[in-house]
């Protein structure tokens, strides 16, 4: 028996007659004919837990874009701004409703109707099917009897309806609005894209991260500042120390310690003792300053293929003069306390170290809550993502000056282009799954955050000189060709084609750079054909890049950029009913709606329909 009729006889059992199967085809056929459902893209989140949380309920905009197309005409926009609060917000906005005294009968009634009329306007593109799916399982038949009410002769089903409202305002109607709120977000959004970096800067990305977990369709693609987190999670000493470091840097040790349990109270009290500096939390910047730089030398020095021999700096530093020589540039350091470095053997830990980088290390690998949300990355999350013809991911494709891909010579293979994202998504699931002796995926961890070749990073990156040389002329980040070259068309098009991507409306997504808006600088590059969307959740970048960042979204209509304004706070929604301000800039028209059928839930649909056919053949022949 042929591998295709063994495959027939097995869907048989899901579908034993002809009638079972002429209804199944019927409907696939149906779904065809839908518009697409909206995706959301989104990226560099860095722990921006309230700014993100809030962008997620309003869906960039698009549930106060339906509220107003619904209402402009009939509520004024004080009564539109507090439906939106309400759905973004359902828990939290009710109890102020009903502090406020306003929780009668008669503000429930016009509350759940409006509320219906909104589901029921979003759920139009969607199969009834899918619409169920996405309610929550309580009040699902409730809510469907709701949405798909009926006028008849003698308004029977409209007397039926009003006693269902009469009983759920008399009985639970706060659940019920929370429900009806869940479900109108559900479907606004239909597909959550995230570009990468959800780590680092803000001081809550184990929250972000338990709200992604929330999510019910979306997909990761993982960032720089991810990798770093997966690494460490992993075992990584070199991006243990770097995590650590960044905690302490940017005063988010929160997040370590109260987020994920991961101690740093050994590493305060030896800093304490060991480092002269004005704070505890400075001797802890420069103890773990130190003992980084060195994890970094030893795995440098372990991987000559990753050609980072000029980043070994530690021994070049003169501790008599206090100067430093960097690319044939003398410079001053600003502090000689290093006494703990050898200066025979500069990237040695000391049995103090060595103590502190041990029990982080075990700190992070036994975390629970941490490897819960590493196996979460690793399950919904790649190197990039190619989806209804666009590509994503979070960085670089590394390029050469002459815009052809640059090669990288690691685990003793030399590849470029995709074939090198496919190896470091490979390389990336050993470190974390693999069994034995890791450590060459380890170290490739790090340099996946760190080097100048990989497609996450794409710079020469200058902790160093940041950290202990005031001079900022040394401070500057040489960026791969990638990011000069993204601009030309042709570039974008060879990108794409290396990626199996060649059709005329298919586009790079990308995030890991902030769009200095203020500068004059625009997301979209290459004529329309890649979008640059970090999200500026960040709150130290928004001096730099004048807002607050991009999201993307795409619907079945075309691609919209949305500029987004600082977020203040979510007390300040709900007190003031105040959104964040977006505007929304439509880049591409398609110049017809998109349907299921060209998507690539479409394209598995077809080939599901065009097997059913098969087994009907099947049948009727008496093959089967």
């Amino acid at each position: 028996m042929d591998e295709k009729t063994k495959y027939l006889r097995l869907l048989s059992d899901k579908y034993p007659t002809t009638r079972s199967l002429s209804k199944e085809i019927i409907n696939l056929s149906a779904i065809l004919n839908l518009p697409k459902g909206t995706e959301h893209f989104m990226s560099d989140i860095h722990g921006e837990y309230e700014a993100f949380c809030h962008i997620l309920n309003n869906c960039s905009g698009v549930i106060r874009e339906k509220v107003d197309m619904l209402y402009r005409d009939i509520l004024p926009h004080s009564e539109r701004k507090d439906i939106c609060t309400l759905i973004y917000y359902p828990k939290e906005k009710l109890r102020l409703v009903h502090k406020e005294g306003r929780a009668d009968n008669e503000w429930y009634e016009l509350t759940v109707n409006r509320l219906i009329e909104i589901a029921r306007t979003l759920s139009s593109k969607y199969t009834r099917s899918k619409v169920r799916k996405a309610m929550p399982e309580d009040y699902s038949y409730i809510i469907d009897e709701l949405l798909h009410a009926q006028k008849d002769e003698d308004d029977n089903q409209i007397r039926y309806h009003q006693k269902i409202l009469d009983t759920i305002i008399e009985l639970e109607a706060d659940d019920f609005i929370i429900s009806l709120s869940q479900l109108i977000k559900r479907l606004a959004v239909d597909r959550l894209h995230i570009v990468g970096d959800i780590f680092d800067r803000g001081e809550s990305a184990d929250k972000v991260l338990d709200l992604l977990m929330t999510c019910h369709s979306l997909d990761i693609e993982w960032g720089n500042h991810d990798i770093l987190w997966m690494g460490a999670g992993a075992g990584s000493e070199a991006c243990i120390a770097n995590v650590v470091r960044n905690c302490v840097k940017y005063n988010t040790v929160v997040t370590l310690e109260s987020g994920y349990g991961v101690s740093l109270r050994g590493l305060a009290l030896f800093a304490e003792r060991t480092y002269k500096a004005e704070s505890v939390t400075r001797a802890m910047l420069k103890a773990i300053s130190v003992i980084q730089f060195k994890l970094e030398g030893q795995v440098i020095k372990r991987h000559p293929e990753y050609e980072m021999d000029d980043r070994l700096l530690l021994n070049k530093i003169d501790r008599e003069t206090g100067d430093v020589e960097i690319y044939g540039e003398v410079y001053k350091v600003n502090d000689l306390d290093f006494p703990t470095v050898n200066s025979d053997d500069p990237y040695a830990l000391t049995d103090d170290e060595s103590l502190i980088i041990d029990g982080l290390r075990d700190a992070f690998v036994n975390s629970s809550r941490l490897k819960k949300h590493i196996a979460f990355l690793y399950d919904k999350g790649g190197m990039y993502r190619r989806y209804n013809e666009n590509l994503l991911y979070h960085g670089c494709v590394p390029l050469k000056e002459n815009g052809e891909f640059d090669e990288v010579t690691v685990f003793g293979k030399t590849c470029k282009g995709r074939e090198l994202f496919d190896l470091a998504d490979s390389k990336a699931r050993e470190a974390f799954f693999g069994k034995g002796d890791r450590l060459e995926e380890l170290d490739f961890m790090w340099y996946l955050w760190y080097g100048r070749k990989s497609p996450l990073c794409g710079r020469n990156i200058k902790t160093f000189e940041r950290t202990y040389i005031d001079d900022k002329t040394a401070w500057d980040e040489e960026k791969n060709p990638y990011y000069k070259l993204y601009y030309n068309e042709e570039i974008c098009e060879k990108i794409l084609s290396e990626f199996g991507l060649s059709s005329p409306s298919s586009h790079i997504i990308n995030g890991h750079t902030p769009v200095r808006t203020g500068k004059g600088e625009l997301p979209v590059r290459a004529k329309g054909r890649l979008f640059v969307i970090d999200g500026g959740f960040c709150e130290k970048y928004h001096e730099t890049t004048g807002i607050a960042g991009y999201t993307l979204i795409y619907n079945s209509h075309g691609l919209r950029l949305k500029a987004h304004q600082p977020f203040e706070s979510i007390s300040k929604v709900l007190s003031d009913n105040k959104d964040i301000h977006s505007s929304s800039e439509i880049v591409e028209t398609e110049s017809r709606r998109v349907m299921v059928e060209d998507t690539d839930d479409g394209k598995l649909i077809k080939q599901n329909i065009s097997d059913l056919y098969e087994l009907l053949g099947s049948y009727r022949s008496g093959m089967i």
